[in-house]
């Protein structure tokens, strides 16, 4: 697997270990075969002093090392790193930054401390959209009062009040929309909220959404209003409230 006594070393955080074999020529920037250095495994294994140590000997302190330490809560490591450098607002292949994971996990120390670090507001996301998914309004609110974008759009132009419409989320989607969220925003398929919420037959949601002024008959790229996205869903309660509202029961235009 490619690990070596400096690797070891590192992972289980024999500092005076480590700090011998680099005076005596170990190299630590050497990855294992799946691409992780000494740097990496300590970051990961939260040993402080080994990190120091490994910094100081010049290693390299890329996003993996933030990201795995931001992932296991490992708090002061996170602030050790960010010290020295590292980049915050770098992501994976799938779009996580390190306050993505660090949200996701529900660690709000490190949450908070990347926070504080980011002095361009470009570390959020999409951490914003992580916190409308799991309903978690504490983590909504340190972000959007971290002035992160309310209405930030991921992939398939889809916003935070799109992700907590669509599961039901009623706390966030009011907090977002208290922020401002663009009501009748739109995904690339020409969705709004309203759309997510009458097909997943989110009642709440939907009185949420209409009380606040989204548009009832508003219409996907297809010609599909929200009483047509419920009745797809067989949500007849949802029908039912969007009809005493006042939505159409006739599709004046459909394509295919």
């Amino acid at each position: 697997n490619g690990l070596n006594a400096l690797h070891l070393a590192s992972k289980e955080g024999h500092a005076e270990v480590v700090r011998e074999l680099i005076e005596r020529g170990a190299k630590p920037n050497t990855a294992t075969k799946k691409g992780n250095t000494a740097l990496h495994i300590a970051s990961l294994a939260g040993q402080f002093e080994v990190v120091k140590l490994l910094l100081e000997a010049g290693a390299e302190n890329g996003f993996t090392p933030l990201y795995m330490a931001a992932q296991e809560n490992h708090l002061e490591v996170v602030r050790l790193l960010l010290a020295n450098g590292a980049n915050p607002g770098l992501t994976t292949d799938d779009g996580f930054t390190p306050l993505a994971v660090a949200l996701q996990q529900g660690h709000d120390r490190v949450v908070a401390l990347l926070l504080e670090s980011d002095s361009r507001g470009k570390i959020c996301l999409p951490a914003l959209h992580i916190a409308s998914k799991k309903d978690d309004i504490k983590a909504a609110n340190l972000l959007l009062n971290s002035d992160v974008n309310v209405d930030h759009q991921s992939a398939n132009n889809i916003t935070p009040l799109h992700v907590a419409s669509k599961w039901g989320n009623q706390g966030v989607a009011e907090r977002l929309i208290t922020a401002g969220a663009e009501l009748d925003c739109r995904t690339r398929d020409g969705l709004t909220p309203l759309h997510c919420a009458a097909r997943s037959g989110h009642d709440t949601v939907v009185q949420l959404l209409l009380s606040a002024g989204a548009h009832i008959s508003a219409k996907t790229r297809s010609g599909l209003n929200s009483l047509h996205m419920a009745a797809q869903g067989d949500h007849v309660d949802t029908a039912r409230l969007l009809l005493q509202h006042g939505a159409h029961l006739t599709i004046q235009q459909l394509t295919f």
